[in-house]
């Protein structure tokens, strides 16, 4: 199959129609094989009817419901699961992303030899103030602790290898920041392409203000667990050690300072700063070894991408 593409929605049943006909459009115009996975994250309207009965004329439309609201990350992820085609190319459902940007997207992976091409909405027609300024400060953030340079890491118009979504999982709010997650598992070819943003055209947004704190946050996950995930200790044993000589350092000035200039001990600023400081180094230590335990007992503590074998 030459393209799946994955379209998490939520309360989309206006431009599902649309959607899908200028899909199909593209689709026959290019001879391509595909098959378009919409995923229902839970919609109070009518929109799995509608998916129904889009899939009724057109058996390469398939659907995944949601019991419940679990978020974009979420559809994305079993998106992927599903998925069969060679590229797999994912689009917002509000008519915002433009599908005539799926053959370029395509040929990017497959003549390029892009892993992860990721869409730049260069031009947009969201509010300035509420949307574009506390983007650009996400994107400044997301590339200067990835290293990836990319203008537009939350553009939902992306287009990946089969082997890049088979191989991460997307959970939380990742979704902003697949290409991270893509890059730590070794997927180093990630470009980018401007893509045309349309006004939308029905409904409203559905994410709210909590969604920029939420993308912070989940950076730092990000960054943790691609560069500690797998050896805690690392990090906390580093700032453990830090810790525990401070406290070591102050109690030993302590002690000179008694015998020397018989100061006093415990009535010294010194020797409560000492304490919290080796108090925290251990925790620290104690937080590592944990971690550690948890890490070797994890069911895929030693499941790692392998990208060729031979004679085996």
């Amino acid at each position: 199959m030459d393209i799946s593409l994955v379209i998490p929605l939520l309360n989309e049943e206006e431009s599902l129609p649309e959607l899908s006909a200028w899909i199909e459009k593209v689709m026959l115009e290019n001879n391509y094989s595909y098959e378009i996975i919409f995923v229902d994250d839970g919609s109070t309207d009518h929109s799995w009817c509608v998916i129904e009965q889009l899939r009724s004329k057109n058996q390469n439309i398939k659907g995944i419901k949601f019991q419940r609201n679990y978020g974009k990350s979420a559809g994305l992820n079993e998106g992927f699961r599903a998925a069969q085609g060679d590229v797999i190319i994912t689009m917002d459902a509000d008519l915002q992303d433009s599908p005539d940007e799926i053959p370029e997207l395509r040929r990017m992976v497959i003549e390029e030899g892009y892993d992860l091409v990721s869409g730049w909405k260069k031009k947009r027609y969201d509010n300035k103030l509420t949307k574009n300024l506390p983007s650009k400060i996400f994107n400044a953030a997301a590339r200067q602790m990835s290293k990836i340079k990319l203008h537009d890491f939350n553009c939902g118009l992306k287009s990946y290898s089969r082997k890049v979504v088979k191989s991460i999982e997307v959970y939380g709010d990742m979704h902003r920041y697949v290409p991270v997650l893509a890059k730590w598992s070794g997927f180093k070819k990630i470009g980018e392409k401007v893509v045309e943003h349309r006004p939308r055209k029905y409904g409203v947004s559905k994410f709210g203000w909590t969604r920029f704190i939420n993308g912070f946050l989940d950076l730092m996950t990000i960054f943790f667990m691609g560069k500690f995930g797998k050896r805690p200790m690392h990090f906390f044993g580093l700032w453990g050690t830090f810790f525990f000589l401070i406290g070591f350092g102050f109690s030993v000035y302590l002690v000179i300072s008694k015998i020397a200039l018989n100061t006093p001990l415990t009535n010294n600023p010194g020797f409560y700063m000492a304490m919290t400081a080796a108090i925290i180094g251990i925790q620290l230590f104690m937080a590592g070894f944990i971690g550690e335990l948890v890490a070797r007992n994890a069911v895929g503590r030693n499941s790692y991408l392998i990208e060729k074998k031979e004679g085996l």
